[in-house]
């Protein structure tokens, strides 16, 4: 008799996005404490998962060639982890990445990879670990480890790993664009390091939590790797400025580059300014989406 296929476990690796990014002064023991609002997408990577005699990890999809080599995965690096924590040794997983999301994007791509494919893991080999416990394995993978791997609208303080999450947050209607080019985080941390150091202080919050209040808000806060960005890959600027023009209600960058994105007033609106960039920048990875806990949790 046959042994049946076992069942293959599903989710998407929502895209991060900063929509604000206060950096301070790089600190002893070189850090950098920053303050950020963070939001989710309901568009990402997608992590295919089934048990397996072995662990293995295939890369598909538009941008699978740019992971080409990479031996020391995070998706990997996070269910090692996940073993040696739950005492099993190398799980027996065969793991499918969708690479959807352009790299060196600033979108956490690979943190929420590796957070998506250590929350199915849990499920695929019935590991009974707390969240809490499975947040702090996430952290193999880096500051944002944790975030992404809890993927809600949070707070996020320290390191990055201090995080408050933010159940009031609206859904925003949002077009992220990347033009292409990749902006590697350790660059762009020198750039600013090279410049007048800002503060890392939090913000009081929005005096309500409605979208065109919050659009409002964001819009008096800052983005301080942006500058350094664009110092470093002008396409950048170009990209700001592309999305400035569709009529966006606030245009910023996430992270530390080199996706932008334009917050909206309705899914028509985004859905027309992404439309837009597409015909004028055909070479660019655009996107319209939602941003928001219940929109990333739908996408599911």
């Amino acid at each position: 008799m046959s042994t049946p296929r076992p069942d293959t476990l599903s989710a998407l690796a929502p895209a991060k996005v900063n929509l604000f990014l206060h950096v301070g002064a790089i600190d002893a023991d070189g850090y950098h404490p920053l303050s950020s609002l963070v939001a989710f997408a309901d568009v990402g990577d997608r992590v295919r998962m089934s048990r397996a005699d072995r662990l293995s990890l295939t890369v598909t999809g538009p941008f699978a060639s740019a992971l080409e080599g990479e031996g020391d995965n995070l998706i990997l690096r996070v269910l090692r982890e996940l073993g040696q924590v739950a005492g099993i040794g190398e799980p027996c997983l065969a793991v499918t990445l969708e690479k959807s999301l352009p790299i060196a994007a600033g979108l956490g791509g690979g943190s929420s990879d590796a957070g998506s494919a250590l929350r199915l893991a849990a499920r695929a080999l019935e590991i009974d670990l707390p969240d809490a416990e499975l947040a702090r394995i996430s952290r193999v993978v880096g500051a944002d480890g944790p975030m992404c791997f809890a993927a809600r609208s949070a707070w996020a303080e320290g390191v990055g790993d201090r995080l408050t999450f933010e159940p009031a947050f609206p859904p925003l209607h949002a077009v992220l664009a990347n033009p292409g080019r990749p902006s590697p985080t350790g660059a762009v941390y020198r750039a600013y390091d090279a410049g007048a150091p800002k503060t890392a202080a939090r913000p009081a919050p929005a005096a309500d939590w409605s979208t065109a209040t919050v659009i409002d808000w964001l819009a008096s806060k800052r983005n301080d790797l942006q500058g350094p960005a664009v110092s470093l890959e002008p396409e950048i600027g170009v990209a700001l400025s592309a999305m400035a023009a569709t009529g966006a209600r606030l245009t910023r960058m996430s992270g530390s580059g080199a996706t932008v994105f334009g917050l909206f007033e309705d899914a028509e609106a985004a859905a027309r300014a992404a439309a837009n960039l597409r015909g004028e920048h055909g070479n660019w990875w655009v996107e319209a989406t939602v941003l928001g806990d219940d929109a990333a949790q739908a996408a599911q």
